[in-house]
């Protein structure tokens, strides 16, 4: 599955400079990770946002859809379809959950 490049540059808009940020391809996108444990990505034409079980709940009501890849919810983890995506408070306010969820996890690798 392809992904969308001009999405993937939004992202890397939104995250901004982050020491330990890096990227990977991944589930047929692109992730974002900082020290080596995901923050959010984009998948075909919607982001994927891991905001933590903690926060999920605020995100759905902030108008999130729980991911769910194989048709089994991921926990933690929300995502938005292209419309969704193209909110920008919305889309910021996840990327802001994602980042304070990765930089609560301990390094990895």
């Amino acid at each position: 599955m392809a992904f969308s490049e001009l999405n993937a540059e939004t992202m890397r808009e939104d995250l901004g400079f982050q020491p330990g940020l890096s990227e990977k391809r991944m589930f047929g996108g692109i992730a974002f990770m900082l020290y080596g444990n995901m923050v959010c990505g984009v998948i075909g034409d919607g982001g994927m946002f891991r905001v933590g079980k903690d926060r999920e709940t605020e995100a759905i009501e902030l108008g999130a859809q729980p991911l769910s890849f194989t048709g089994r919810k991921m926990g933690g983890m929300v995502e938005l379809d292209h419309g969704s995506f193209e909110d920008d408070g919305l889309r910021r306010s996840l990327v802001e959950m994602s980042l304070l969820n990765a930089a609560s996890l301990p390094p990895k690798g």
